[in-house]
């Protein structure tokens, strides 16, 4: 708790003034607040109800924590790409991080039988290596081969379930709930937004003819294409829409270990809160 205090107690309304006038200091600015929202995320997946959970998450929990991990992790590397200036880098780990906040939603939405179907969903290529060693794969009689299939092994024996356990995943084609992620997105309260977000972000994990462009390219004078060697700079149009889908998720596990207090929940309102201010701010000033 004495993290969280501390981050929000350098924001004076002093600094909060002397930073928000050009577009230059509010990305400055933006790149401090990001940090902090990012460690904030970080404790809350630290704070730990002893009674509820004296010895660790069991597998209804764990998938929802190691989600919310993902998401800081991810937001810490691409708040590095917007301290560096690279817009391109940085729009890689876009795209994961909105995937592991709406699943994460979505999961603490339902019940223990849609969370263990979210685990077994994700055993799809491993059953085929499986399958492969039936078939007398050479790869996998090779020591790295079997150092996988042990792995596949060991994790079906943590679940305690065996390769012939998925006749509901493969009669849903290995989507949760026979949902893609359109139907997830869409259920776990995000109507409306996910071709203005998540559908264009995946264009920079494919490298789309509308991302090259965007990206790796530049128009000539003839109306044809040159190179564009250079990174394009950051700004913050890429980390703040991000901001809005992780604050949710959090909120919601310290919710479910029932560790909720003010200062928890108070640390992820600010977030939500000066988010809100530098993103407005910054739409009023930049004229591009």
């Amino acid at each position: 708790m004495k993290e969280l205090i501390a981050i929000r107690e350098k924001y004076t309304k002093e600094y909060v003034r002397t930073v928000l006038e050009t577009t230059d200091e509010i990305n400055r600015y933006a790149t401090a607040f990001y940090k902090d929202a990012a460690e904030i995320f970080d404790c809350i997946t630290r704070i730990k109800n002893t009674e509820r959970n004296p010895a660790g998450y069991s597998l209804e929990d764990a998938p929802i924590l190691g989600l919310l991990i993902r998401v800081w992790k991810c937001l810490k590397e691409a708040i590095r790409y917007h301290e560096e200036n690279n817009a391109e880098f940085l729009s890689l780990y876009e795209r994961p991080i909105i995937e592991a906040s709406v699943i994460a939603t979505y999961l603490q939405m339902n019940d223990g039988d849609v969370i263990s179907d979210f685990r077994r969903c994700s055993y799809k290529d491993r059953l085929r290596i499986l399958r492969d060693l039936e078939d007398g794969s050479v790869f996998l009689e090779s020591k790295a081969g079997k150092r996988l299939v042990d792995s596949v092994y060991r994790k079906l024996s943590i679940e305690g379930i065996s390769k012939d356990d998925f006749a509901k995943q493969k009669e849903n084609k290995w989507r949760l709930q026979g949902k893609n992620f359109f139907q997830i997105f869409e259920d776990a309260g995000y109507e409306g937004l996910y071709h203005c977000t998540y559908g264009i972000m995946s264009e920079s994990i494919h490298g789309s003819w509308n991302d090259v462009m965007d990206f790796c390219l530049t128009r000539n004078e003839h109306g044809n294409f040159d190179p564009y060697p250079f990174f394009h700079d950051a700004d913050v149009r890429y980390i703040s829409p991000l901001l809005l889908f992780c604050v949710r998720p959090y909120r919601m596990w310290i919710k479910r270990i029932d560790s909720e207090n003010d200062i928890v929940c108070g640390s992820l309102e600010w977030i939500e809160k000066f988010n809100g201010i530098i993103y407005h701010k910054y739409d009023e000033i930049y004229g591009g």
